[in-house]
């Protein structure tokens, strides 16, 4: 367990009273624990992570009214009861951030225990049915169709970690690395079929030949970059595609640093594959226009995510060119922040200019 404070921007007020100890569920899903890990260090206070890890029993644990630990695994188990025992009254969490459906129950036994207030992300499934009002802020995206109560706040996507302080060092850091690449640079994010490796590759090949021929047009390059979901046949046919273009392609988990965040904040135009909401949710944080691609990849909790990103201006999909449009950038955990900040009445943070 580890204690964070996110450096980007956050000073405080003169009125400030004692900073609330808050606690963050750290689930071992990148996307899901990003949620909540966003939100915390956007709040610009320490904050305590509590890495989680799961048992078969995840699932059947909510259905304990008062929360449970019993979907953990035995060392996951045995870290949180270690430190709930050890903290003393000036210790423990006035606040409890968590995301996913199988964080609900632990959060719900940290409350029962401490009386903190829980901040969840996503929906609560079991115990938000027999215990909605337990959750004191619950975080629910558009596509999600949440439901109108005091306790739950709307948002257009995912919460996530990147921010405009993380975007500028990326910028800065990749900058003489990328200088070669002529402008404009496209970011191609290419994800996969959810909960698989085995993205066709015909479609890569296909989306990499289209995204080619568009940049290669402007006398551009492209910045292309896969996920864990991609697979290594659908990772070598979206090379072929783009060995038309200038480009550089991080092929996921070779050696080296990961220079996903450098692509997009060095990026003109970004396209995205539309199966990853964090993905789609992270490039809306710039301020470059954004293209979804491979709609087919996209299941109907997906495609709904997409319609209320388009509705509201944030996305297009993939067409013949990259325009840009007015688009504000999408900072939804800064917002979510804010509600925690005026909701439980805690001291005020300015943010230092972007």
């Amino acid at each position: 367990m580890t204690t964070t404070r996110d450096t980007e921007a956050a000073t405080p007020g003169p009125a400030e009273t004692p900073e609330a100890r808050v606690w963050v569920l750290d689930d071992p899903r990148a996307g899901t624990a990003a949620q909540a890990l966003g939100i915390a260090e956007r709040l610009g206070l320490p904050f305590r992570r509590i890495p989680l890890g799961w048992s078969w029993m995840a699932h059947v644990a909510g259905l304990a009214p008062s929360g449970s630990l019993l979907g953990l695994s035995p060392a996951a188990r045995k870290s949180l009861g270690e430190a709930a025992n050890s903290v003393g009254p000036d210790e423990a969490p006035d606040i409890v951030l968590s995301a996913g459906r199988r964080s609900a129950a632990v959060a719900l036994w940290l409350k029962s225990r401490f009386g903190c207030k829980l901040v969840h992300c996503m929906s609560p499934g079991v115990p938000g049915k027999l215990r909605p009002e337990a959750f004191d802020l619950q975080v629910i995206p558009y596509h999600d169709r949440p439901l109108e109560a005091d306790n739950i706040l709307p948002i257009l996507g995912a919460p996530h970690r990147v921010t405009p302080l993380k975007l500028r060092q990326a910028r800065d850091a990749w900058d003489e690395r990328l200088a070669h690449l002529p402008h404009p640079r496209v970011a191609l994010l290419v994800g996969g079929p959810p909960r698989s490796t085995d993205m066709p590759p015909i479609r890569a090949h296909k989306l990499a030949r289209h995204v080619a021929k568009l940049v290669g047009g402007v006398g551009g390059s492209v910045l292309a970059t896969t996920s864990r979901r991609t697979g290594a046949e659908a990772t070598e046919a979206l090379a072929a595609g783009l060995a038309r273009v200038m480009h550089v392609l991080y092929r996921w988990g070779e050696p080296g640093e990961n220079p996903y965040l450098g692509f997009l904040a060095s990026a003109d135009a970004i396209v995205v594959t539309a199966d990853s909401v964090s993905m789609i949710s992270e490039a809306c944080a710039t301020g470059a226009p954004v293209f979804v691609a491979i709609p087919e990849q996209a299941d109907h909790r997906k495609r709904r995510f997409l319609a209320s990103l388009v509705e509201a201006g944030q996305v297009r999909p993939l067409g013949e060119d990259f325009s840009p449009w007015p688009r504000p950038k999408l900072d939804e955990a800064s917002r979510v922040a804010a509600e925690i900040r005026t909701r439980f009445h805690l001291a005020p943070f300015t943010s230092t200019p972007d």
